[in-house]
């Protein structure tokens, strides 16, 4: 792209000064940025409109904050290219919308995956500006860690931490006959640690960070599934002041993308919650989001689940089929109350990802022994006060109680009202119905059974009021 003539090889030479030397142990300088994220905005206009002499920290459009130091190792071409082997295709990997990805060992011996953009690509300089600028400034568990890069004349390079276990989408489709599907816990796991990565973006940069490509190929997988975002080109500063949206062009995946940012582009955190419950979609149903080898009116993921969110009777068949019946139905509900919610056609209905959080945090500890028989409701413990409460915590943000769902003032009432036959309002109002029946079922189970504790103890043949 013209807009980032600041890559020609004039400059390249500013860059990496030393690319003709085979000292790989070199010390490399290091970018600057500011320590608040606040300050990208006019930093990032900044790459939108320079033309020429870029500067090494004009690169990333931040050259007036020369406060905190990025830790981004500049790579030349040659290193990268020694440590893939060439980029042999038995270095090969995966290949996203932008690149190709390469498996590399360093001379340190430390592993990593090597993104090689398109240098055909119209969106590659921009996604390689965005992708440094914004891996090299938000750190958590779950987003994955930007190694570092190279510009080596028209070359465009990335280098992060290897995920050996590749991506979601690798885990959920397309499985080979000799790979395991993953079970109902570990996609419990994932979902929550998603999750967790995308309310850092929402909740803990300023100004939030709209992650705008959130789909089941960019979430990779570390030992022990430990899920990690990554591809960050096509993330946006989120609205500040008195804004409610960015306007922007409609980028993203089809099938993931948000119907109101689909048709305006107006862009908003609830851009991702929508992408987010696509995705909890696939990892409950086992389906793709689009999957034009489906019957027609079944290729459309949300399409195909909304009808069924309104007949609990058919809640079971939305569960994958490769689970063989093994997971708690009870689970089941509250995994679909969280999806129903998080894919409704207005924004201002679904919940903030902090909510979200918050619910699958629980799905996630609720351990499930695959040798129960599906659809059995487990009986409480010695902790059962602290499960009620934690459940009463669940609902709540299900019924959009205390702020939950955004503030938006729409109530996940449990007392009726009329709504459309594919709503997922409703959806949750009979979730949470079923629900506190199961609680109540339970409890009374567990009173049963002291009850019929203490007739053994006292020995009694008949039930006497005065022992409870």
């Amino acid at each position: 792209m013209g807009c980032f003539s600041c890559f020609d090889s004039k400059e390249d030479e500013k860059l990496n000064p030393q690319k003709d030397r085979d000292d790989s142990n070199r010390k490399q300088p290091h970018l600057t940025a500011p320590s608040n994220i606040s300050r990208l905005s006019s930093g990032a206009d900044r790459l939108k409109t320079r033309s020429t002499n870029c500067s090494k920290r004009e690169f990333l459009g931040i050259k007036d904050a020369p406060d905190v130091q990025i830790a981004a190792h500049t790579f030349t071409f040659r290193e990268l290219a020694a440590a893939t082997n060439n980029f042999k295709p038995e270095s090969f990997i995966g290949e996203g919308g932008f690149g190709r990805v390469y498996k590399g060992q360093l001379p340190s011996g430390q592993v990593v995956a090597v993104k090689q953009l398109d240098r055909n690509g119209l969106q590659g300089n921009r996604e390689f500006l965005v992708e440094v600028l914004m891996l090299s400034l938000l750190h958590h568990p779950n987003l994955v860690s930007l190694i570092g890069y190279c510009a080596d004349g028209d070359q465009r390079l990335l280098v992060y931490e290897f995920m050996p276990l590749g991506s979601l989408e690798d885990h959920l489709h397309d499985l080979p006959p000799d790979k395991e599907p993953l079970d109902w816990n570990t996609r419990m796991t994932i979902a929550s640690g998603a999750a967790k990565g995308l309310e850092h973006l929402h909740d803990k940069a300023n100004p939030p960070v709209i992650y705008r490509d959130f789909k089941s190929s960019n979430i990779l997988l570390k030992d022990n599934f430990f899920p990690k975002l990554s591809d960050f080109g096509l993330a946006k500063l989120g609205p500040t002041g008195d804004k409610s949206h960015v306007s922007t062009r409609v980028m993203g995946t089809y099938g993931y993308c948000a119907p109101e940012y689909a048709m305006t582009g107006q862009l908003t955190v609830k851009s991702d919650v929508y992408s987010f419950g696509v995705v909890f979609l696939e990892l409950i149903t086992g389906r793709k989001a689009i999957d034009s080898t489906k019957p027609q009116g079944e290729q459309n993921l949300v399409a195909w689940a909304r009808p069924l969110f309104n007949d609990r009777r058919k809640f079971a068949k939305l569960a994958d089929p490769s689970l063989q019946g093994q997971f708690p139905m009870r689970g089941l509900y509250q995994a679909l109350a969280v999806a129903s919610m998080c894919i409704q056609e207005q924004a201002a209905g679904r919940p903030l990802i902090g909510d979200v959080v918050t619910a699958l945090s629980y799905l996630a500890n609720q351990s499930y022994d695959p040798g129960t028989v599906p659809g059995q409701i487990h009986r409480f413990g010695a902790d059962s006060v602290d499960r009620r409460n934690k459940d009463d915590r669940v609902g709540r943000i299900f019924r959009n109680e205390d702020g939950a769902g955004g503030g938006s003032g729409q109530k996940w009432d449990v007392d009726g009202g009329s709504e459309k036959e594919d709503s997922p309002r409703e959806t949750a109002r009979m979730l949470n119905r079923d629900l506190d029946r199961e609680r109540a079922v339970a409890e009374a189970k567990m009173w049963g059974e002291n009850w019929r504790d203490k007739r053994r103890q006292n020995g009694q043949g008949s039930f006497d009021g005065g022992n409870e």
